[in-house]
């Protein structure tokens, strides 16, 4: 580690798994790091706090699935055991129970996708109306996270591209688009189809294992966060709650080194922009490099606070994206009601709208012993419910949960927690990809993280998330040159099969665009 690199400042804004991945590699590696987050808590949508009456809650249950590589890396490095063991998972529709998933890696091994075919317990679907997909293959085939991929599939809808490979109606509405509203959280028609391809590999297809999932024994923030802000601070890393970026300071880099703190020109290619810092209220932090980890709606607010930022085109046009409405419930109940299995999605109880619920009793090691059930149910493009007050919302819970498991209909709800979420989550909407930023920005020492973030590592939600944190901080090492790099471990490779067809695939596609006019839509 260089000896000068304690005296290079860097700035993160946005305490999620970016922001605390990013924080805790470079204090690792002596930069003088502080952490900013606009919340009271560290940890951002998956933070946890208590209640007046002690209750722990948390703003939605976060899974993390069998592709985690680099997150249960982390967990491990940390020295934690927050999890449970995987867990099997069922889906409810207003019919009843649709389908149980078992435990993917203690079945038979079989090549991709057919494990995803054969082995969920699917109670009215046939398998003729499974194989439907089949002809889906080529498009998961022919998307490979590139850059052309996305901007080939991103102006589809995800609806539309079902449609023209001749899934099923009923595989469609039983299937594919109850994992749209609970893994991108919107429906078909209101999705990309890159997002909806990359998304439904990384978590179902890229390989059989891919759909088991633990589950935190607690909030996130208590057992995970928590621990691991102690270990940046330990690391000499500063981490500030209550700190809302209101602006960012720019300054224009003259040819020969001399910096200008007037207004700069972003069209004159021999002025070089580079940040110097941000501010929060009346709070300046000076930095030599600063890492964004915020939400699509967070980079909004600070984009149209920060009169320098909207100087950039870049800045300005993710105004373009959109972020999607989220509910999170969670009911204690007079009695134990039994669940059949502790984690659940569900469908068809609103048009648009996909919802989870998770018997706490058996996830959370605080619920264990409580006497009544404890049940998280959220809500994923819940526009329609924020409005509704909290009694509403909680009859409506019981009434849906009464539905899938009818015992809840004569329990009495003896305490509850509602926790609204406007443009919490990303909305990958068609045509939103070129508007989403890469890690690196026009400014010089400004980097991007999230999951949000166009990046190639293939990962998605929170593991895309830390990622992108690591991929930050070593963007910072490598421009400052002092410190190591953070190993980031690559996604699983695609399976022998998959590798030939890709391989195949794009042979074939360079060989067509050698010898057909360029003519038809991309």
């Amino acid at each position: 580690m260089a000896k000068d690199s304690q005296h290079l400042r860097v700035i993160v804004v946005g305490a999620g798994w970016a922001g605390l991945g990013a924080t805790y590699h470079l204090a690792r590696q002596g930069y003088d790091v502080t952490l900013l987050e606009a919340g009271a808590y560290p940890g951002g949508l998956v933070a946890g706090w208590k209640t007046a009456q002690g209750r722990s809650i948390e703003a939605g249950i976060h899974g993390f699935w069998y592709p985690y590589r680099n997150i249960f890396s982390l967990v491990d490095e940390l020295g934690l055991q927050p999890f449970t063991d995987w867990t099997r998972s069922a889906q409810y529709s207003p019919a009843g129970l649709e389908v149980e998933s078992p435990i993917f890696q203690n079945e038979l091994p079989l090549p991709t996708p057919l494990g995803t075919f054969l082995y969920p317990r699917f109670q009215r679907l046939p398998l003729s109306d499974r194989f439907s997909a089949l002809p889906l293959l080529y498009a998961l085939i022919d998307f490979d996270n590139s850059d052309a991929a996305w901007r080939r599939y991103d102006s589809v809808t995800a609806r539309e591209l079902f449609k023209q490979y001749g899934v099923s109606a009923r595989l469609y509405r039983d299937a594919f688009e109850p994992m749209l509203l609970v893994g991108l959280f919107a429906p078909g028609e209101q999705c990309s189809a890159a997002a909806a391809l990359g998304m439904l590999y990384y978590f179902i297809l890229a390989h059989q294992p891919n759909f088991d999932v633990v589950w935190c024994r607690g909030t996130v923030g208590e057992m995970i966060f928590r621990p691991w802000v102690e270990r940046i601070e330990q690391a000499g890393g500063r981490v500030l709650t209550n700190r809302r970026v209101t602006e960012v300071l720019v300054r224009s880099q003259e040819p020969g080194g001399s910096s200008q703190n007037s207004k700069f020109k972003t069209q004159n290619s021999k002025v070089t922009p580079s940040v110097a810092g941000v501010v929060c209220g009346e709070d300046v932090f000076e930095a030599d490099a600063v890492i964004f980890a915020v939400g699509v709606t967070g980079m909004q607010k600070i984009v149209s606070a920060s009169k320098n930022l909207r100087q950039f085109p870049e800045f300005c046009q993710l105004m373009n994206l959109g972020a999607i409405d989220v509910l999170a419930t969670r009911l204690w109940f007079d009695r134990k009601i039994s669940v059949p299995l502790p984690s659940n999605a569900c469908f068809g109880f609103d048009r648009t709208t996909g919802w989870t619920f998770f018997d706490l009793n058996t996830l959370h090691d605080e619920w264990q012993s409580e006497p009544g059930s404890v049940i998280e149910a959220d809500f994923y493009h819940a526009n329609q419910l924020l409005p509704m007050d909290d009694e509403q919302i909680v009859a409506k819970v019981q009434r849906d949960l009464a539905t899938c498991v009818p015992a809840f209909g004569t329990a009495k709800v003896v305490d509850s927690s509602v926790v609204r979420l406007p443009k919490a989550v990303t909305h990958f909407a068609p045509g939103s990809y070129p508007f989403m930023l890469p890690g690196e920005t026009s400014i010089q020492n400004l980097f991007m993280s999230g999951d949000w973030i166009v990046n190639r590592h293939g990962s998605w939600s929170q593991e895309k998330a830390y990622v992108t944190g690591l991929e930050a901080a070593n963007r910072v090492i490598a421009q400052f040159g002092q410190g190591l790099p953070a190993p980031i471990i690559p996604v699983e490779p695609d399976e022998a099969h998959i590798q030939v067809a890709r391989s195949l695939n794009q042979t074939l596609r360079q060989f067509a665009a050698s010898i057909l006019p360029d003519i038809w839509l991309p």
